[in-house]
């Protein structure tokens, strides 16, 4: 079973690498034969399906297209680039900085889909090819999630297996995704830095072109564009809150369960019915540019690396990868590589999942090895090797689907080539300041 598992995913992962498939039609034919196989069992599909996933992309899908229609990214897109004074690596240089801000607190998927719009409005604008700031949009993102507790997935599972409070992330992993990000701005910088140069009439032209644009005569519905404001505060906010929420709405209202939550993907649900209702658009016609082939990619996805984890593929390698440990030092090399490259080719949730008893099976019978610093290894390779294929992370495959919609071809070895580059400079980099640290 385990050998059957391990080829399906391998021949889905082939056709997904060579794009005459549509990738989610070959990620849901993969999960098809997994299921008819009964090698991921019918009543333990949907224990494999993260639907936390899955309704937190449709639930922002939604509130994006409907803000869309008010002219709000559009109005944003035309102030970035003013402030970028017509130069487009600085416009590339902006946009990563806020999308890696955004990501460590907003999940990642969150930011690009906020984000891309914005982007390939003003490269249409300045007549740039959109293909390098969508590139480093990716890359940015992810990075940027590895910041926070909450600005991955991965973190906000390790942090809940070991303990860890939102001040140690903040403390131990933003310096290390600052260092990180000025590095993927210096490689972008290299590799398209002279694409990019225009001469002193080119960008004054450019200049010209943007400053003529007025972005209040972009907003084409006021009363949604404040609605779409509104909207957007009151979910952002509800993202910080998710966590603590019954305490805060226990201390106004005692009948409130102070242990309540949120999940994420029900603050996206509530913020994409809040934005519906308010704003009276059709749903059919909001509902139609939802990129329903991006859901049913990550649901056909999620079910392969389910059938891994069913056979029991992925703890053997990782327990295989790591049953030789002696020291600290090492393990945290090997957990970081291991989790970097394999988050690469599989969803680093499942992952994640798959890791952590592992960590706390090395706490128990490895007393010589410290494994504080392990979590953080782990964080860093997790997070960090989504920058490595186009499938690799959640947001790679949004932005993707997206400028697919519009027209514009990224190949999986157009990421692939830069992807892996800077996921083994940025772990490498992050690996030298964790072992300065512990």
């Amino acid at each position: 079973m385990a050998l059957i598992a391990v080829v399906v995913f391998l021949i889905t992962y082939a056709l997904i690498v060579d794009e005459r498939i549509n990738r989610a039609v070959a990620a849901m034919a993969g999960a098809a034969v997994l299921v008819f196989l009964w090698i991921v069992p019918w009543d333990s599909l949907l224990d494999h399906v993260d639907f936390g996933t899955i309704f937190l992309l449709m639930g922002m899908m939604i509130i994006v297209n409907v803000a869309s229609n008010s002219g709000l990214f559009e109005y944003l897109a035309i102030i970035t680039a003013k402030a970028a004074k017509g130069s487009p690596i600085m416009v590339l240089v902006l946009f990563s900085c806020v999308t890696a801000v955004t990501s460590a607190f907003l999940d990642n998927v969150t930011t690009v889909l906020l984000m891309t719009p914005m982007l390939l409005y003003i490269a249409k604008v300045m007549d740039l090819n959109p293909i390098p700031f969508l590139l480093a949009e990716i890359l940015s993102s992810n990075v940027g999630g590895m910041a926070t507790l909450i600005g991955d997935p991965p973190n906000i599972m390790i942090a809940s297996a070991a303990g860890l409070t939102f001040n140690e992330f903040l403390l131990t992993m933003a310096p290390i995704a600052i260092v990180d990000l000025l590095v993927v701005l210096l490689i972008f910088y290299v590799i398209y830095g002279r694409k990019m140069k225009v001469d002193d009439a080119g960008k004054a032209a450019i200049k010209k072109t943007i400053n003529a644009l007025d972005e209040r005569a972009a907003i084409q519905d006021t009363v949604l564009f404040k609605k779409s404001i509104i909207a957007l505060a009151i979910v952002i906010m509800l993202f910080f809150m998710h966590n603590n929420i019954g305490e805060i709405l226990h201390t106004f209202l005692p009948f409130v369960d102070s242990s309540m939550t949120l999940e994420p993907a029900e603050v996206a649900l509530i913020g994409a019915a809040l934005i519906l209702f308010w704003s009276r658009k059709s749903p059919e016609v909001i509902f139609e540019k939802v990129e329903w082939t991006a859901l049913f990619f990550f649901g056909g996805l999620f079910i392969l690396v389910g059938g891994l984890v069913e056979t029991g593929v992925i703890n053997d390698l990782a327990l295989m990868m790591t049953s030789s440990l002696t020291s600290t030092g090492e393990a945290m090399f090997v957990i970081a590589w291991f989790s970097a490259i394999a988050s690469a080719i599989v969803d680093n949730i499942p992952l994640t999942v798959a890791l952590i008893p592992l960590i706390q099976d090395i706490g128990l019978n490895a007393p010589n090895i410290d494994i504080y610093p392990l979590w953080w290894a782990l964080s860093l390779g997790a997070c960090l090797g989504g920058n490595g294929t186009a499938i690799a992370a959640s947001a790679n495959v949004v932005v993707l689907g997206i400028a697919e919609r519009e027209g514009i071809k990224i190949t999986f070895f157009d990421l692939l080539k830069i992807g892996m580059f800077v996921l083994v400079v940025t772990v490498a980099i992050g690996l030298g300041m964790l072992y300065i640290m512990f």
